[in-house]
């Protein structure tokens, strides 16, 4: 399943991560795989170089790892969820 790269796109991953209580930070720094997560605060933070590409593979990635309560979710999230699920790692 192929996603569209857009920076809609993006904002609807980051919604998703902000409905679930996170804070999302686009930041430089030094991340082996361009992103941090602090669980304890709910804190993503993101490598603000990556190319647009980059920042929703690490969306994708964070979304992937983290426990998503689908009852804070709306329905059009609940439809991305399912298209990420379909994309290995």
């Amino acid at each position: 399943m192929s996603l569209k790269i857009t920076k809609k796109f993006q904002l609807k991953l980051e919604n998703i991560l902000e409905s679930q209580e996170y804070k999302i930070r686009f930041e430089k720094g030094n991340f082996k795989c361009g992103y941090c997560i602090i669980k304890d605060k709910k804190v993503a933070i993101i490598n603000k170089y990556f190319s647009l590409e980059g920042k929703i593979n690490a969306l994708i990635e964070i979304i992937k790892s983290i426990e998503i309560s689908k009852k804070l979710c709306t329905k059009n999230d609940i439809i991305i969820l399912k298209k990420i699920d379909t994309i290995e790692n």
